[in-house]
């Protein structure tokens, strides 16, 4: 056996190692039920119909637009200022 060959049994029984501690503490059971859970969960809830989606994804278009400009001109205000008090 070259060392590749040990070093993959070696892998192996250090992963089954730890799923057989995993499973014999319940962090598997637990994973489960998180899972179900979290699908009845979702069948709860309601998602917005193409229209509505359509609207909200203006609505964020414009926003980041509306805060790049402002974010671009408050810039350019500030470098013109402290160009003028560092050149005085």
């Amino acid at each position: 056996m070259d060392t590749g060959e040990i070093l993959k049994i070696l892998g192996l029984a250090a992963l089954a190692a730890v799923v057989f501690y995993l499973w014999r503490k319940g962090h598997f059971l637990r994973l489960n039920r998180y899972i179900q859970e979290t699908r009845e969960e979702l069948r709860k809830c309601t998602w917005p119909g193409r229209e509505e989606l359509k609207g909200s994804t203006v609505v964020v278009i414009v926003s980041v637009a509306l805060l790049s400009a402002f974010t671009i001109v408050v810039d350019v205000v500030l470098h013109l200022l402290v160009n003028l008090v560092t050149t005085v």
